[in-house]
């Protein structure tokens, strides 16, 4: 029963099982911040490597990233409803507050998120991940808790301060044992024209004895979704990276995408590997994606997203 909660309930803990367990393990929840002109993510979570347990927070600006490691006992969950706390940390659908102070570090403010809008589900579909939701040995997991939310306000970096003032907030997670050896992502909710939001994600997925290139993404564009995921038969016709530039065709039915993203001023995150935060991967939150949509030949969304989330990992 509670197994089928958290499955339907992806932003709560799934881990709470390996805290008392000397297994490898990793969750973080990843929550995006964007204005017109620059944007701040904050990644809190955990891993588990054997029967070394740690919390941790990083920090991705346009510009820096930090990685600041907690003792384990420093990291406290709620079910109901939904939050973590990490030290003076705390973190939900409904806002974040930021606390931070590391030798020279200050990083501080309190942000708010309303209007949030997500993806639909369903018992076959309780998130973004469709049927493989359901298949315990994954080696990743990935959920989208919040394709648009708005945001509102105020986050210090020492004596700097980056203000949202009816913004655009993001909020997504992953959890298993370790990320994929090599994938994309992108996510995008400042278009120019538009109040779109976006998320693709294409990687290497193992899956026991075979391995298989799975992909996820969704387009929301008010109250009309467009997915085009492994299960629900979408096929890709284009997947070219060059020089960090990425292009990608893709087609479900009668139904072509195409996206187009460049990685701009990556910043250095570690990722997981085996429960261990030991994988150096480089993420922009300042990249450019353009997305068109067409419908047969009739193009139904043509756009430009700036400030996005780009990661590379060949």
């Amino acid at each position: 029963m509670k197994k089928m909660f958290l499955i339907k309930n992806p932003e709560l803990f799934q881990g709470e099982k390996y805290l008392t367990q000397n297994k490898n393990y990793f969750e973080g929840w990843y929550f995006k911040n964007s204005n017109k002109e620059k944007g701040i993510s904050f990644i809190p979570g955990i891993n588990i490597e054997k029967n070394i347990s740690k919390a941790f927070i990083q920090v991705l600006t346009n510009d820096i990233s930090y990685f600041i490691n907690y003792n384990i006992k420093d990291f406290k969950f709620t079910y109901n409803p939904f939050s973590i706390k990490i030290g003076d940390n705390f973190f939900s659908k409904d806002g974040i507050h930021i606390d931070i102070k590391d030798k020279k570090l200050k990083i501080y403010g309190d942000i708010k998120y309303y209007n949030a809008t997500n993806i639909k589900t369903s018992l076959i579909n309780p998130n973004i991940m469709g049927p493989f939701s359901y298949i315990p040995f994954m080696e990743c997991n990935h959920a989208i808790l919040s394709m648009q939310s708005k945001a509102n306000g105020k986050i210090y970096i020492n004596e700097d301060r980056i203000e949202f003032n009816n913004d655009n907030g993001y909020i997504e997670k992953d959890w298993g044992i370790s990320f994929p050896k090599s994938y994309i992502w992108c996510q995008g909710n400042n278009f120019r024209k538009s109040d779109a939001s976006f998320m693709l994600s294409l990687a290497n997925i193992p899956l026991k004895a075979f391995e298989f290139k799975g992909i996820i993404c969704v387009l929301l564009i008010g109250n009309k979704e467009y997915k085009f995921t492994t299960y629900n038969n979408t096929k890709i016709l284009e997947y070219k990276v060059n020089n960090n530039t990425l292009d990608i065709k893709l087609k479900k039915g009668n139904y072509f995408f195409n996206i187009r993203s460049k990685l701009d001023r990556g910043q250095k995150l570690f990722a997981p590997v085996n429960g261990k935060m030991s994988k150096d991967i480089f993420e922009s939150i300042s990249a450019t994606i353009t997305i068109i949509l067409k419908q047969n030949s009739k193009t139904i969304f043509y756009d430009e997203s700036i400030n996005c989330g780009l990661e590379i990992v060949k």
